[in-house]
């Protein structure tokens, strides 16, 4: 089932890369053709927060694994530590971002290339980091303003922070980071030397194309919902299902409609009220990204508990 996951994921990435091509050569040939913020929005809060939704499913094997009866306490904490997390970046901007771009940044170089790695080390952690370090530096390399008018309407208002990033991007010192995350997906690409490796070469050049070309907004989006929550959807659906993928994507969609809806009315409720205080493409940044870190957070918590126990 392996195999047939990383076969999946090869064509997955093949398909992605064309249709990104496709669509960022169709809006620089078109610049009236776009993808507005409300439509990333719909997306990032229905196909995109999809794969997270099988968390609870997650808790309660968690909890069994503790031996803890209560599932509301699963519940309780979760929503609690999302809740704080929101709540610490209204107090502690600058700490929270970043925190929240170096969890990130592992979380996706994890999820989008755990798939090939058979042996679980210390050392994949720190290349995790470094490969999904892309998402990240993308953005500041080919839209530093872009990028920075986003952090700014998250709330982050201390010059200092600009002064250090605007240093960085003056004198290329960006690129040492970009040159990092090469290695990150070197690293990976070289433990597995088969044909399915060749999926991370296609996701890097994606990655690239869609910042290159697309708004760090719709990048982010595209990749978001198209490529990683696809491919943690796959995996998750071959964990309900081993033996037809068709069936466990069902499975999936059954038991992830549940919480995706909750957590969708959530965020849509979030922007009506933030839509009466600022515009409405600042209100679905904001909705967007500190939503995002408030569901991410407690999210690798949960996974970093079951890989750790498990191990016991």
């Amino acid at each position: 089932m392996t195999n047939y996951i990383q076969k999946i994921n090869l064509v997955h990435s093949i398909v992605f890369l064309l249709l990104v091509i496709f669509f960022s050569l169709l809006i620089n040939q078109n610049q009236n053709l776009t993808i507005s913020s409300s439509a990333c929005f719909f997306l990032i809060i229905t196909v995109g927060i999809s794969h997270g939704s099988l968390d609870d499913l997650k808790g309660k094997k968690l909890l069994n694994i503790l031996n803890i009866n209560k599932k509301s306490l699963f519940y309780l904490t979760y929503i609690f530590i999302g809740i704080m997390v929101i709540l610490i970046w209204l107090i502690f901007p600058i700490l929270t971002l970043t925190l929240f771009l170096i969890v990130a940044s592992y979380h996706f170089g994890k999820e989008d290339s755990d798939f090939l790695v058979s042996k679980k080390n210390r050392l994949n952690e720190i290349f995790y980091f470094l490969k999904g370090m892309l998402i990240v530096i993308a953005p500041l390399l080919f839209h530093f303003e872009d990028t920075i008018n986003i952090f700014k309407l998250l709330l982050i208002e201390n010059e200092k922070f600009y002064i250090y990033l605007g240093f960085i991007e003056s004198s290329k010192s960006i690129l040492i980071f970009f040159l990092l995350s090469i290695v990150g997906y070197i690293y990976f690409l070289m433990k597995k030397l088969e044909i399915v490796s060749l999926s991370l070469c296609f996701d890097f050049f994606s990655i690239l194309i869609l910042n290159y070309f697309l708004t760090p907004l719709i990048a982010f989006t595209l990749y978001f919902c198209f490529l990683h929550s696809f491919r943690h959807s796959i995996t998750l659906a071959t964990e309900l299902d081993s033996n037809k993928l068709k069936n466990g994507l069902f499975k999936f969609i059954k038991k992830a409609l549940p919480l995706t809806i909750i957590t969708a009315i959530l965020f849509v409720i979030s922007l009506f009220i933030l839509s009466n205080y600022y515009d409405l493409d600042d209100a679905i940044l904001k909705v967007i990204f500190i939503g995002l870190a408030s569901l991410t957070f407690p999210h690798i918590l949960l996974e970093y508990l079951i890989e750790k126990n498990e191990q016991q």
